[in-house]
C-alpha cells in the first residue's frame, strides 16, 4: 500500500499544480478588467512598477560605492576620495527620493484604480442580473453565487492585478539583487530562491481552505444578514418590538458569528502558526548567510563595501522573494474568488427569439391552451390543464385558496416564465415569439406584493412607463385613472412629495394610499391592453374596493382586466369567474351561473356573505 503512495504522489502533486495553474486563467481576464477601467492610470501603474522594480538594486549599489569611497578617503585622505564619496550620497539621495516617489504614485493609482474598478465591476454584475429570469433569483444556490460575486469580486479584480504588478516589480529587483550575488557566489542565489518555497507552499495551501470556508459558509452569512435586516430596518421594526422578538434575533444572530468565527480562528492560528515557523527556517537561512559574508571579509576576499552591499542585497532579496511567493499565494486566492465572479457573468441565459411585435389575429385576446408548470426542481406541477379564452374588455376574476396557483398563473401569462407544457397566445401568437419589450408594454401588473419605491410620489407613478418617466402630464392621467388623486393633494409637495423613511423628508402611507399609487402606475402606458390586477385592493376597507372596481370597469371596457381577490363581494362583478384548487380549473362561470352549481365558488360565497351578516 505505502509503495502504490510513493508512486502516485508524483501524479496527485502534478494534478494539484495543473489545478492551481487553471486557477490563473483569471489573471489575462483581471488585467484587462483593468485597463479598460483607465487604460492611462494602468499604463502608470505599470511604469511605476517597473521603476519600484529597478530603484532597490541601485540603491544597494550606490550605497557599496558609498562604503569603498569613504574607506579610501580615510586611508589615503584624497580630496577626490572625499568629493566622490558625497557625490554617491547625494545620488543615493536622488534614488530614495524617486522611490519614495514611485510608491506614491503606485499608491495613489491603486487608490484611484480601486474606486473605478469596483463600480465596473459591479456595473457588469447588475448588468448581468437584468438579463436574468425570476427564476433565477428564485434559486437559492444561485443567489448565494450572485452575493459571493458581489461581496468580494468588487475588489479582488484590482488585488490580483496590484499582485501581479508587485510580482514583476519584484522579479526585476530580485534580477538586479541575483546578478549582484552571483559576483559572490551561485550558491548565495540558490540559497536565496530555495528558503521562501515552504512559506509559498503553506501560504497556497491555507488560501484554498480560507475560499473553501468562505464558499461553504455563504447561506449562514446571508441568513446573518437577513437577521440583521430583522432587527435594524423600519418596516420590520414594529413586529419585532411588539413580539419582543429582538433579544431572539440577536442570540440567533450572535451564535452565527461564533460558528463562523471560530472556522475563522482555527484557520488563523494555524497560518499564524506555520508562518512563525518559516519566518524562523528564512532567519536561519539570513544569518548562515551573513557569517558565509562576515567570514569571506575577513578572510581579505571581498571589501567591506562588498560586505555591506551583499549583506543588504541578501536581506532584501529574501525579503522580496519572499514577498514574491506571497503574491504568487495572494494571486492564487483572488483567482479563486475571481472565478466566483466569472461564473456568475458567464452563466448562459437563453436568449428569447421572439421578434414579433404584432400578433397573427388582432384583437383575439389571450388564449390558454392545455398549460402546465412546475416551478424547477418541484416535483409537484403548480398549474395544469389550464384552458382559458379572454377577449378583448372581457373582465376575468380568478378565485382560489393560498396556493392554488393564481400568482403563478400570472407570472405565466407576462412570461416571467415558460410553461412546461401547452402553450399561451396573445392576438394568435405564442408568447415565446413576441419581443419581450413589445410583449411587456401590452401589461400594466399589480402584484400583491408590489414595491414601494423609495422615490417621489411622481416617480412612483412614472416607472409605470419608464420612457415617460418624468411626464408630469401623464402622472395626472395615471393618478386619475387610479383614484390616487386625493391623496396626492394632500401631501407637502404634490407629485413631488418624497416617499418612504429612508430619506430625509419622506412621507410614509398607509397601505391603502400605497396600493392607489401602485394602481396609478398601472394606468402609465399607453399601450396597455391587458390589466392584472393580484389583490390590488387588499389593504382597503370593502365599500373603497368596490369603488374602485367599479371605477375600473369604466375606464378599460376595452381591456383585459384579470384580477385576483378574496373578497366575492368584487369578484361577482367580473363576467368571468375562474375557481382554482391544486392548480386546476375546478370551476368556470359567472357568478350566478357558479352559484347555481352550488360548488365550491358557492361555498367559500356563503361562507364569507354570513360574516357579514
Amino acid at each position: 500500500m505505502k509503495k502504490k503512495k510513493f508512486f502516485n504522489a508524483p501524479r496527485f502533486a502534478l494534478q494539484r499544480i495543473r489545478q492551481s495553474a487553471a486557477l490563473f486563467q483569471y489573471s489575462d481576464r483581471a488585467i484587462r478588467l483593468v485597463w479598460s477601467t483607465s487604460p492611462l492610470l494602468t499604463i502608470i501603474f505599470a511604469v511605476m512598477t517597473l521603476a519600484a522594480g529597478l530603484l532597490p538594486g541601485a540603491i544597494a549599489y550606490v550605497g557599496k560605492l558609498i562604503v569603498d569611497a569613504v574607506i579610501g578617503a580615510s586611508n589615503y585622505g584624497l580630496q577626490s576620495d572625499r568629493i566622490l564619496a558625497l557625490s554617491y550620497v547625494a545620488l543615493e539621495a536622488l534614488l530614495v527620493a524617486l522611490l519614495n516617489g514611485t510608491q506614491r504614485s503606485l499608491a495613489v493609482c491603486q487608490s484611484l484604480l480601486r474606486v473605478l474598478l469596483g463600480q465596473k465591476v459591479n456595473v457588469l454584475i447588475l448588468e448581468k442580473a437584468l438579463t436574468l429570469d425570476i427564476a433565477y433569483f428564485e434559486d437559492s444556490e444561485f443567489y448565494d453565487l450572485m452575493n459571493q460575486a458581489r461581496r468580494e469580486a468588487s475588489t479582488r479584480p484590482l488585488s490580483l492585478v496590484s499582485r501581479t504588478f508587485k510580482l514583476i516589480q519584484d522579479t526585476l529587483s530580485l534580477i538586479t539583487y541575483g546578478g549582484l550575488l552571483l559576483q559572490f557566489s551561485l550558491w548565495a542565489v540558490v540559497v536565496l530562491s530555495v528558503a521562501g518555497i515552504p512559506a509559498f507552499i503553506a501560504e497556497t495551501r491555507f488560501a484554498g481552505e480560507a475560499f473553501r470556508l468562505f464558499r461553504w459558509r455563504s447561506p449562514e452569512t446571508r441568513q446573518q444578514t437577513y437577521l440583521e435586516t430583522l432587527i435594524a430596518r423600519e418596516d420590520y421594526a414594529k413586529e419585532v418590538k411588539l413580539y419582543q422578538l429582538g433579544k431572539i434575533l440577536l442570540t440567533r444572530y450572535q451564535e452565527i458569528f461564533h460558528r463562523l468565527y471560530g472556522e475563522d480562528r482555527n484557520l488563523t492560528i494555524r497560518r499564524g502558526f506555520w508562518g512563525y515557523l518559516l519566518g524562523l527556517l528564512s532567519t536561519a537561512t539570513f544569518y548562515l548567510a551573513y557569517t558565509w559574508i562576515v567570514l569571506e571579509t575577513i578572510g581579505g576576499k571581498i571589501s567591506l563595501g562588498d560586505m555591506t552591499m551583499y549583506l543588504i542585497v541578501f536581506r532584501q532579496g529574501q525579503s522580496t522573494f519572499s514577498s514574491g511567493l506571497s503574491g504568487v499565494g495572494g494571486m492564487y486566492e483572488d483567482n479563486l474568488y475571481l472565478s466566483n465572479l466569472y461564473k456568475f457573468l458567464e452563466q448562459k441565459v437563453p436568449k428569447s427569439q421572439g421578434k414579433a411585435t404584432k400578433g397573427l389575429i388582432p384583437n383575439d385576446g389571450v388564449r390558454f391552451e392545455n398549460v402546465s408548470f412546475s416551478y424547477p426542481g418541484s416535483q409537484k406541477p403548480a398549474l395544469q390543464g389550464i384552458s382559458l379564452h379572454l377577449k378583448p374588455g372581457q373582465k376575468l376574476a380568478i378565485v382560489g385558496e393560498n396556493g392554488s396557483g393564481k400568482t403563478t398563473l400570472i407570472k405565466l401569462l407576462t412570461r416571467l416564465y415558460a410553461p412546461s407544457s401547452g402553450r399561451i397566445l396573445l392576438d394568435g401568437l405564442d408568447l415565446q415569439a413576441w419581443d419581450i419589450t413589445a410583449l411587456h408594454r401590452r401589461y400594466a401588473v399589480i402584484f400583491q406584493d408590489f414595491v414601494r419605491y423609495q422615490f417621489t410620489v411622481g416617480e412612483n407613478v412614472g416607472v409605470g412607463d419608464v420612457e415617460h418617466l418624468q411626464d408630469q402630464s401623464r402622472w395626472e392621467i395615471a393618478a386619475d385613472k387610479g383614484m390616487a388623486k386625493p391623496v396626492i393633494k394632500s401631501m407637502p409637495a404634490g407629485f413631488q412629495t418624497q416617499l418612504g423613511r429612508w430619506f430625509k423628508s419622506g412621507v410614509e402611507l398607509s397601505g391603502g394610499e400605497w396600493q392607489k399609487i401602485a394602481l396609478s402606475r398601472a394606468f402609465m402606458g399607453t399601450d396597455t391592453d391587458i390589466l392584472v390586477l393580484d389583490e390590488p385592493t387588499a389593504a382597503m376597507d370593502a365599500e373603497a374596493e368596490f369603488q374602485i372596481f367599479n371605477h375600473l370597469r369604466t375606464i378599460t371596457k376595452n381591456q383585459i382586466v384579470i384580477l385576483i381577490s378574496h373578497r366575492f363581494s368584487t369578484v361577482r362583478m367580473a363576467d368571468t369567474i375562474v375557481v382554482l384548487a391544486g392548480g386546476v380549473v375546478i370551476e368556470q362561470g359567472t357568478h350566478e351561473e357558479l352559484l347555481k352549481a352550488e360548488g365550491r365558488y358557492a361555498r367559500l360565497f356563503s361562507l364569507q356573505a354570513a360574516g357579514y351578516q
